[in-house]
């Protein structure tokens, strides 16, 4: 029988496991999962594992060097912990434990719009300026109201994102019965808490208040998950076109990154309206099933707009060697969610700060035994050209 004891968690993956067995079932669904048959939530992992990077030897690799500038910051490594909503409750107060390991390892943090912790409280925890994501909300004056506590908070990169006009079909999260307020649902989602009284007592209990703290004056308890995605329903505005994003250009004075783009007409179009960067991305497989995973657009956006904006990449990114297949394919960087949260889930803090200490290492191997210094000379030479 294994014991946890039995595990030094190293991966994403050893993290994963970790989380599963301390979150309700509904909780580790609703990270894990990705929309209709998960094609594309596999595809996002399995093209990375494609790519083949050329070693060489013989070269002097003494003194590598990892840091960067990410939006005109500088960080450790060209890695950035993504967007992810209700982190706090996969961990207590999780978005807290997010930022402060974040800036440990001198890397982006970048809070949800609908995180359960608030602009104000990740700020108390921060020792640096982090980034926050945004959705278009119907309600304009509530976009208006978060980029001013943005701003007041120290954000100076908004990553917008862009390909939510409705949420995906997540039939996880229907078959759990976390979208449904049926008896049969609440029952089994009370069975679930059940089964995990240690999330009941540490974040259930003691990660209180569980509200989404930066809307709290217009959204329901997030413990109400039915109305919780009944209010997504509602104010995700399907209306949206680019004229919306030239007003949110108009109104945002820091870093604009739209989330959420895969096609070269779009990047094009991103450019055209003042954005500073976007990111390759595919919601992690959570939107539309059957699109191409993120790492095999990256190429042909970075070659059609990396001269004018800075192209990041989110989706399936696993270790600091996926990192450097990134970089080698033109990113400035990249984002991570499931992995952190899985760390942060599945062993706290330190679990997190461990993991990113790890993708730090790998990086710096692949980088190494590839013949590479500096994250600037990381190029297409660097894979085995592809067929």
């Amino acid at each position: 029988m294994e014991r946890n004891s039995d595990l030094v968690p190293v991966t994403p993956l050893d993290y994963r496991r970790l989380a599963q067995k301390k979150l309700p079932r509904f909780l580790f669904d609703y990270i894990d999962g990705g929309a209709n048959d998960e094609r594309t939530l596999a595809a996002n992992v399995d093209d990375f594992a494609r790519l083949r990077v050329r070693q060489r030897v013989l070269k002097n690799v003494d003194g590598i060097d990892t840091a960067t500038t990410l939006a005109g910051a500088p960080a450790r490594m060209p890695l950035i912990l993504a967007p992810v909503g209700m982190a706090g409750l996969f961990a207590r107060r999780g978005e807290r434990l997010g930022v402060r390991a974040a800036n440990a390892a001198g890397l982006p943090f970048t809070l949800s719009t609908v995180g359960i912790c608030a602009l104000e409280e990740v700020r108390a925890a921060s020792t640096q300026p982090f980034w926050f994501q945004l959705y278009m909300i119907r309600d304009r004056k509530i976009i208006r109201d978060l980029l001013e506590r943005a701003a007041a908070n120290g954000c100076n990169t908004l990553v917008f994102t862009v390909d939510l006009p409705v949420a995906g079909m997540r039939h996880r999260d229907t078959r759990n019965g976390m979208l449904s307020s049926s008896l049969k649902a609440r029952l089994g989602r009370a069975w679930q808490l059940g089964s995990r009284p240690g999330w009941v007592w540490n974040v259930g209990v003691k990660g209180k208040p569980h509200s989404f703290g930066n809307l709290a004056h217009v959204v329901p308890d997030p413990t109400d998950l039915g109305a919780y995605r009944r209010w997504i329903d509602a104010q995700f505005d399907a209306s949206v076109t680019w004229q919306d994003i030239e007003w949110l250009r108009s109104i945002w004075k820091g870093k604009l990154l739209l989330k959420g783009i895969q096609e070269v007409e779009d990047g094009h179009s991103a450019a055209g309206v003042g954005a500073d960067g976007l990111i390759v991305s595919n919601h992690g497989g959570r939107q539309l099933d059957s699109v191409a995973s993120s790492i095999s657009k990256l190429a042909a956006m970075t070659d059609a707009v990396g001269g004018q904006l800075e192209v990041f990449m989110d989706g399936g990114v696993r270790s600091g060697l996926d990192v450097f297949k990134a970089l080698a394919l033109g990113a400035k960087g990249v984002l991570i969610g499931r992995p952190w949260v899985w760390a942060m889930a599945g062993a706290g803090e330190q679990g997190l700060s461990d993991l990113l200490a790890n993708l730090h290492q790998e990086l710096r191997v692949a980088m190494a035994l590839a013949g590479e210094t500096r994250i600037a000379d990381i190029g297409r030479h660097n894979l085995e050209p592809q067929a």
